[in-house]
């Protein structure tokens, strides 16, 4: 196992060292010390967005690991259930308002009380069922793209609808400064690995192994949704790298997420960055290139996931 996750680390040192290199215009690693514009743009623009875009991937990535476990729903994931959204909304309100400094903590009240609404929704008699929280979630993200939408339509914030579908291409290295400390929440859900192996056998099972299950999956949620948030912060909406990402990595190293969670975090960042490099080859959103995979994808481990029933 250890071999594996050596392995996406290289896959990951690589992608940082030739990711910058593509886009509209190919660079040679070279550039980045002479003393011309290219120079400059190489080192102020492409370098700060691939690592942006680790950040981002490999956030987006550990938190659809922790929501996929903690609803036992392998369709469960930031976007899906609206925390990306109800982040998104709140950074908005962020932008509009001129509170720029506030915007990541905007960002997490409005994507927590999200998480509290989908959940509140899902519940059945007490219970919420997978077909109850999947249904709860996209319906709360079509309410909150609808106030989006509003916002942007009567405040004239055009400006920032590439944000609105995922966007690294205004990322400086103050923002991912400030960004990359969505690894902190990301970490923090790795130390809880053994508690997340216990809750896959259910509540009651991990009750009996001694694990306070309210206690820890309130924990969780709250980890799962600061990851998300700041990242949607910076970047925006990217959609399905949180559903994707953990399901390629179980197919790689399998089910327990001592292994599972950094597998989900290396290749969520090696997707991402070369994601955004296809993206500023064909010059449009990275979130776009993300939800024209991640479409395929849903459909296929939901229609994989009912057969199994």
């Amino acid at each position: 196992m250890l071999r594996k996750l050596t392995f996406l680390a290289f896959l990951t040192i690589f992608t940082t060292l030739i990711a910058p290199c593509i886009g509209g215009v190919v660079y040679s690693p070279a550039v980045a010390f002479e003393k011309n514009i290219d120079g400059w743009i190489f080192v102020n623009i492409r370098i700060p967005r691939v690592l942006m875009g680790l950040v981002v991937g490999s956030s987006l990535a550990v938190a659809g690991v922790v929501m996929q476990c903690i609803f036992r729903n392998p369709l469960a994931e930031p976007y899906i259930l609206g925390v990306s959204t109800g982040a998104g909304l709140g950074a908005l309100l962020g932008f509009v308002l001129g509170l720029f400094y506030l915007t990541p903590a905007l960002a997490f009240a409005s994507a927590t009380l999200t998480v509290f609404v989908v959940y509140n929704l899902a519940k059945i008699r007490g219970f919420f069922t997978t077909e109850s929280l999947l249904l709860a979630g996209i319906a709360v993200n079509f309410f909150l793209y609808a106030l989006e939408w509003l916002i942007l339509v009567k405040t004239n914030a055009h400006m920032i609808l590439g944000w609105l579908v995922g966007y690294l291409g205004n990322v400086e290295w103050c923002d991912v400064n400030v960004a990359s400390l969505a690894i902190i929440p990301c970490f923090c859900s790795f130390m809880f690995s053994k508690h997340l192996n216990a809750l896959l056998l259910g509540e009651e099972h991990a009750f009996y192994l001694g694990i306070d299950t309210k206690r820890v999956l309130k924990i969780l949620i709250a980890l799962a949704t600061l990851a998300t948030s700041i990242t949607v912060a910076f970047v925006g909406i990217i959609g399905f790298v949180g559903l994707m990402i953990p399901h390629v990595a179980r197919g790689f190293v399998g089910e327990d997420n001592r292994f599972l969670i950094p597998a989900s975090a290396l290749i969520g960042a090696a997707f991402l960055a070369w994601t955004d490099a296809l993206a500023r080859i064909l010059n449009v959103p990275v979130g776009i290139i993300t939800m024209l995979c991640g479409g395929p994808f849903f459909i296929y481990v939901m229609n994989h996931y009912t057969k199994r029933l």
